[in-house]
């Protein structure tokens, strides 16, 4: 093992109950693909083999939200306070995100006020959309405008879109949507000026930013749209997608990292695997491929390297800079 100690912001747990409540409306796993093995100890286990000194999970896709605003409730407070119940357990390896009742942006705001201050965990994370809308979209200012208030920091995931009447394609969905998801809400976000209206959101974007790096050219169109322009930092696409982090799960590869080097801060990328969601058959060999692709990569420096080993997550997570003495 060559990298230093690792700060791993996008790791997934998937508990027996929130599995049970999935399967009552008719969900069996994430997609098209059954459910990840996935268990408390084999969480640790693989952290303590691969050198990550402290993860942020998040349960993110495929969400609470299935139509019944009362289940996503209910089921968003189970899995915070079991979130919490985690991090109460191994403060030194664990931190959480908690997931919002979302399309209800009133429970939402009930929902971070109460993750926040009551169970103390490290941010929310919102989904790339949740029903019909994407990120971004003015019904949600009031829970935006709370988050800004608090400087939260926004863990944003990729659900599969559901766009009706869509042409057939035969590979599995999850090759391409998670991703361009991810572009959609992020070109929401800045068309509505969600970024610049609320600058205090420390935002980190998954999988790099999804195909924004590649569409980057384009997406500044926005630059000459005054009523968009006035709500981008610096009145431009570029500035304002600088001010975002990014991670690297899923990335880990010469041309979508050095695309991603193009346009976000080298100080404003950090490490993410995505554990136990993965493109092998065993999710911990994908943890592995991915550190090594991540040691590989030639274009950092090793202050660069360093940096999003974890400099840059204690950042935003400081409370984590105990963790990595026993590993350094």
């Amino acid at each position: 093992m060559t990298h230093g100690p690792l700060i791993d912001t996008h790791q997934h747990p998937i508990p027996e109950f929130y599995k049970r409540a999935l399967e009552t409306v008719g969900i069996h796993g994430s997609g098209e693909n059954p459910w990840a093995d996935w268990s408390e100890a084999a969480q640790l286990e693989l952290m303590d083999r691969n050198g990550i000194a402290a993860a942020v999970n998040s349960i993110a896709s495929p969400g609470v939200y299935f139509g019944d605003a009362n289940f996503a409730s209910r089921l968003a407070r189970e899995c915070n306070e079991d979130s919490a119940r985690m991090v109460s357990d191994h403060a030194d390896r664990f931190g959480a995100f908690a997931i919002l009742p979302l399309p209800d942006v009133g429970a939402a705001v009930r929902e971070a006020e109460y993750a926040l201050d009551t169970l103390k965990l490290e941010g929310v994370c919102l989904l790339t959309h949740v029903s019909d809308r994407h990120l971004g979209q003015p019904e949600e200012d009031e829970l935006y405008a709370e988050l800004d208030r608090r400087k939260a920091v926004v863990f944003v995931h990729p659900l599969r879109n559901q766009a009706k009447n869509m042409p057939a394609y035969n590979y599995p969905s999850g090759m391409t949507e998670l991703v361009l998801d991810t572009t959609r809400a992020i070109h929401n976000l800045l068309w509505n000026g969600t970024f610049g209206k609320y600058p205090n959101i420390r935002w980190i974007m998954p999988h790099g930013g999804g195909t924004v790096p590649f569409l980057v050219y384009r997406m500044s169109a926005m630059n000459n749209r005054p009523r968009v322009a006035e709500n981008l930092e610096g009145g431009t696409v570029a500035d304002t997608l600088r001010r975002l982090y990014y991670d690297v799960a899923e990335i880990c590869a010469p041309a979508p990292l050095k695309c991603l080097m193009e346009i976000a801060e080298p100080s404003h990328i950090v490490f993410g695997s995505d554990f136990p969601f993965s493109r092998h058959l065993t999710p911990a060999k994908d943890v592995e491929s991915t550190i090594a692709a991540f040691e590989a990569f030639g274009d950092w420096d090793a202050s660069t390297r360093r940096a999003i080993e974890s400099d840059n997550a204690l950042k935003l997570f400081p409370r984590f800079g105990k963790s990595l003495t026993p590993m350094a």
